[in-house]
């Protein structure tokens, strides 16, 4: 996400690893085939690639097992914020953050620079929480300021056939349907197939 002047750059980070452990870790459709997320021992693997290794210095990455599952219950409650905004549920939507702002016990801090001793960096989690609850917060935190800050219709579901994998709309425009280039593609040549259909039927 190339994060275009709705948000700024922490929060659009945050957003992207929303979207990254939603699409890993929930199951559904993903590019017109059913999607099973990973689970048992590969969740910990699918949880370590889903969230990038920079940026998230101040965060010890112990990723367990029960880190994982954390994880994975987190990135189900982020997917029904999104479905319920698709659908025009707002109140839902809101629901569903607070849900997650308590749930990750997410809280605005201040935490000195690692790389730099004269600055400081904001974070939504304690200085001790666990990977799980750190990435969760932040997350549960993004999403609650593009909700309240009118920028709720920038969180999608995909509306190519089968697939409900999600994403953040940073497009000019706000005119953004589809997770890919893969699932505009598809769509796009099926109704060209079905158009071509018609004129020859």
């Amino acid at each position: 996400m190339t994060g275009q002047v709705m948000f700024d750059s922490h929060v659009a980070v945050l957003l992207d690893q929303a979207v990254s452990l939603v699409n890993t870790l929930t199951d559904g459709t993903a590019h017109g085939r059913a999607y099973t997320a990973p689970r048992g021992p590969e969740l910990a693997g699918a949880v370590d690639a889903a969230v990038p290794h920079t940026g998230m210095a101040a965060l010890p990455r112990t990723i367990d097992a029960e880190q994982a599952q954390r994880l994975a219950t987190t990135a189900q409650c982020m997917r029904a914020v999104f479905q319920a905004v698709q659908d025009g549920r707002m109140d839902a939507a809101a629901t569903a953050v607070n849900a997650l702002l308590h749930d990750t016990s997410a809280r605005p801090r201040l935490d000195r620079a690692r790389d730099d001793e004269e600055s400081w960096q904001l974070h939504f989690h304690g200085a001790d929480d666990s990977f799980a609850a750190g990435v969760g917060a932040g997350c549960a935190t993004a999403l609650a300021l593009a909700v309240s800050g009118g920028l709720a219709s920038r969180l999608g579901v995909c509306q190519a056939n089968r697939c409900d994998r999600v994403y953040v709309d940073t497009s000019r425009n706000a005119a953004r349907q589809f997770c890919s280039t893969a699932c505009q593609n598809r769509t796009k040549a099926a109704a060209f197939r079905a158009r071509r259909s018609g004129a020859t039927g």
